[in-house]
């Protein structure tokens, strides 16, 4: 008698959902992906399993590795509270503070500083001894021996080699305060960060987010991204600073297009290709670690409303009100996922990447 074939489960699966989390940096607007985390933390049968992140995705991440690190999901919640309370606080004696009537009116003093002085000046000028505030805010945030020694979550950080324009991805053995502020050096304001005798500067130039380390370096097959900035926009930008920070923005995120783009073309010729072209892309997808395992993307994204705001807010650091709205910004597009997502973790992909990110 012929056995009995097992039914096939379509539902959400069983016990607790792993994922990964891909997060963005922005500056300020990484008070968005604190509220999105603030959220996801809440979900007790929710697993996160690798973690990587560019600048302020890096450092989001950093600290909510350190949080689940010592005190579980409650702990990770309360370290991001902290480390974002403790930002804010450095940020408002900083020559570039950025208030509340700046943001209403677009135009932060200190901003246009930086943008005329750092033409004819760097930061080894400015700042000879390359002071760094950031470093005395993840020194007293964050346990690096700990999180190399006994990580509850796979952390990757990405940084740009200054010297060769390439992209250096610190895994979990690595993690350390200065990669952590090599991801997040942003040249004009901050000396490059030194490690192993190569110089490093903000990792968004080349990966924001890094994906790809979190399907080769993980055994998860989930991954959920979390976007800060709008690739998408309604307008075409016409005056001097929006074509400006227009381009910015596509540089900040031309690396991780390029990965999603990659995914998608892989995912329509493995759909219709034939045998040869099939097996080379086979070959290919094995060797940048996709077809071992599934690949389900998911995305939490807040495009229309954080396209309307000025790029010069994301200095806006020191206003605690600003990052109040975001953190709630966060939490409620968290929450509208899950409701309509959750299910999907571990099953099926919720991003549809070529509809998504369609490249030509």
């Amino acid at each position: 008698m012929a056995a009995a074939r097992r039914p096939v489960r379509t539902g959400p699966p069983r016990g607790r959902r792993r994922i990964n989390l891909a997060l963005q940096g922005g500056g300020a607007h990484g008070a968005f992906t604190w509220g999105v985390l603030d959220r996801l933390l809440e979900e007790p049968d929710l697993e996160i399993v690798g973690v990587s992140g560019a600048s302020a995705g890096a450092m989001n991440a950093t600290v909510m590795a350190h949080g689940l690190a010592v005190g579980g999901h409650e702990g990770a919640r309360a370290a991001l509270a902290a480390f974002w309370d403790r930002l804010a606080v450095m940020a408002r004696s900083s020559p570039l503070a950025f208030g509340p009537l700046e943001r209403v009116t677009g135009r932060a003093l200190g901003r246009l500083w930086l943008a005329g002085i750092s033409q004819v000046a760097s930061p080894y000028d400015l700042n000879p001894a390359g002071y760094n505030p950031l470093r005395v805010v993840l020194e007293d945030t964050i346990d690096f021996a700990r999180l190399r020694r006994q990580a509850p979550v796979k952390l990757f950080v990405c940084a740009t080699n200054a010297r060769t324009g390439q992209l250096k991805v610190f895994g979990p053995e690595a993690i350390s305060l200065d990669a952590v502020l090599a991801s997040a050096c942003l040249p004009q304001l901050f000396h490059a960060i030194e490690i192993d005798g190569e110089h490093y500067w903000d990792g968004g130039y080349i990966a924001n987010p890094p994906v790809l380390p979190l399907v080769t370096g993980t055994d998860c097959g989930d991954t959920l991204i979390v976007q800060i900035d709008p690739i998408r926009i309604e307008a075409l930008p016409t005056s001097a600073r929006a074509i400006r920070e227009r381009l910015q923005v596509l540089a900040f995120n031309a690396g991780f297009l390029r990965e999603m783009h990659a995914i998608a073309a892989l995912g329509r010729a493995l759909d219709r290709g034939g045998q040869g072209a099939l097996a080379r892309l086979r070959r290919l997808a094995g060797r940048l670690g996709i077809g071992r395992r599934p690949v389900r993307l998911h995305l939490i994204e807040a495009e229309a409303a954080l396209a309307r705001l000025d790029a010069t807010s994301k200095l806006a650091v020191g206003d605690a009100a600003f990052l109040a709205e975001l953190f709630t910004l966060g939490r409620g597009q968290a929450e509208g996922f899950l409701a309509r997502h959750k299910d999907a973790i571990g099953v099926r992909s919720s991003l549809d990447v070529a509809a998504r990110f369609p490249g030509e």
